[in-house]
């Protein structure tokens, strides 16, 4: 699992575009809990209606699938951002200085060529879909009330290209990180240890009374 991280910054250029970034994951992150809420909402409306006068929402299970995509995809760039996904923490623990950013590098990396390929996939099934000729300019359609899909399936590409912004930058950090051999990079998340989650955690609880 993922521990908690913290990411630093400074006045270089990598630190002034990841805070910019941020402004921006930031803005996508609370798209997608407001989608969240929004559904609760619907959730309550559609059993109020079947309760109370046998008419539930129309097209509830349409706007759930709609509304899927914004919650599984605009978030994970302001994750990665802070170290918040699936880690290997028992090795990375036991790395440090150019052996643990050679390590970070490789794997995101790694994570860039996947999401590449992603975003390429992503955006033909987009364009699958999408059709100006058509009604509503869309080929498909769902099932009960005739939404269109294509602005859903925009969503993947749309994510995905955020967090490999994200993952350019964090290239961009480790890699210079590597180079310079520096102890605390900016624009990449550090991992912190247990002591060092327990003193923030501490700082943050004394910032509350």
């Amino acid at each position: 699992m993922a521990g908690q991280a913290t990411v630093l910054d400074d006045n270089s250029l990598l630190s002034s575009l990841d805070r910019k970034l941020l402004r921006l994951e930031r803005f996508l992150a609370l798209i997608s809990g407001l989608t969240v809420f929004s559904l609760m909402v619907l959730a309550v409306v559609s059993v109020s209606g079947r309760n109370a006068i046998n008419a539930p929402l129309p097209g509830y299970v349409d706007w759930i699938e709609q509304a899927m995509p914004l919650i599984a995809f605009l978030g994970i760039s302001y994750v990665q951002r802070d170290g918040g996904h699936i880690r290997m923490d028992i090795v990375i623990s036991r790395l440090h200085g150019r052996a643990l950013w050679l390590f970070e590098l490789i794997s995101v990396l790694l994570m860039l060529v996947l999401m590449l390929a992603l975003v390429w996939g992503s955006w033909s099934h987009f364009d699958r879909s999408f059709d100006f000729g058509a009604p509503m300019w869309s080929r498909d359609s769902s099932i009960d009330i005739g939404i269109p899909l294509w602005p859903a399936k925009l969503l993947a590409p749309v994510a995905f290209s955020v967090l490999c912004l994200r993952l350019l930058l964090q290239v961009w950090g480790y890699g210079r990180a590597l180079i310079l051999g520096a102890e605390s990079p900016v624009a990449v998340p550090l991992i912190q240890d247990a002591a060092a989650q327990a003193a923030a955690e501490a700082e943050q609880f004394e910032g509350q009374d």
